[in-house]
This record gives C-alpha cells, sequence and structure tokens, in this order.
C-alpha cells in the first residue's frame, strides 16, 4: 500500500519522540526522517519505527472480542424488569384481542410500574410506556365511540 502524506508525517513523530525519549541519537533521527519522507510504501515507514515500542498502529486492525476478565458470576447483574411494566405490556397489547377492555387495566399498570421502576431502579420502562400508549389509545377509542352513539342517539330521537 502506498504511504500517504498523514502516515510519513505519524511516523516522523513516532522518529520524534523515540528521540525525545533518548532511544535514538540525532545523526539517527536524521536520517530515519529523510528516509521517512522518500518512503513510498507503508511497509516502508513500518520499517523506520520497528524497533521503537511506539510504532505506527495499523489502519486495518482487527476488532477483536473482548473477554471479561472476572467471571460471570463476579460481574454486575443487569436490572431484573419490573414485573407490572410487563404486565402494562401485555394488556396493551390483548387490548386489541379483548375488543378495548384491557385497555385501563394497562394504564393503570403502567403508571404504577414507571412509579415502582423511578424509585426502584428496576428495567422495564419501555414496557411500561407500551402498555400506558396502549392502553390511552384504548381507553380514547371507547370514550370516543360512546360519546358518537350518545350523541347520535340524542340527535336522532
Amino acid at each position: 500500500m502506498l504511504a500517504s502524506h498523514a502516515d510519513r508525517e505519524r511516523t516522523v513523530d513516532v522518529l520524534r519522540a523515540g528521540y525525545a525519549e533518548g532511544r535514538l541519537d540525532q545523526q539517527e533521527l536524521e536520517r530515519r526522517v529523510e528516509r521517512a519522507y522518500q518512503a513510498r510504501t507503508v511497509a516502508d515507514l513500518a520499517l523506520l519505527v520497528a524497533d521503537l515500542p511506539q510504532g505506527p498502529v495499523p489502519q486495518t486492525a482487527p476488532v477483536q472480542h473482548v473477554v471479561p476478565m472476572a467471571p460471570a458470576t463476579f460481574l454486575p447483574r443487569p436490572p431484573k424488569t419490573n414485573e407490572k411494566a410487563v404486565g402494562a405490556m401485555v394488556c396493551g397489547v390483548l387490548c386489541l384481542a379483548t375488543g378495548g377492555l384491557t385497555g385501563i387495566p394497562a394504564v393503570i399498570l403502567g403508571h404504577t410500574a414507571r412509579a415502582e421502576i423511578r424509585r426502584t431502579g428496576d428495567g422495564g420502562d419501555a414496557y411500561a410506556m407500551t402498555g400506558l400508549v396502549l392502553g390511552w389509545l384504548s381507553t380514547a377509542g371507547w370514550a370516543l365511540l360512546i360519546m358518537l352513539t350518545v350523541l347520535f342517539g340524542v340527535s336522532s330521537g
């Protein structure tokens, strides 16, 4: 791979750091800097700093999976999911199947679950919010249906 100007400058920075740490003398630094500016490939640049501890970092280094140093037993557990939040979501989803009968329980469970989650730090806020939204939509739908029924009943009667 051909070396870019940035690659050359990075190599010269590593060489200057090596000189500042006393790893290179003045003549060696000047020779290597001259060769760095004349280098055509990244491999040529890597040879110039191979004996220095902070050589160039490869640009296409593969990402490696990090294995935790401690066994899973000693790692902190994720927060438990609040049961009322799960119940709120289930009731909210069941609003479609039950014709909206589980809308009010979804709202009640959702509000109590969110209060408990704020107090205890449990997980499941998204579940509670899903139950709340579906429950309120169902309740609003029923309220609208009842109101329209009453309006049409009064106007036709």
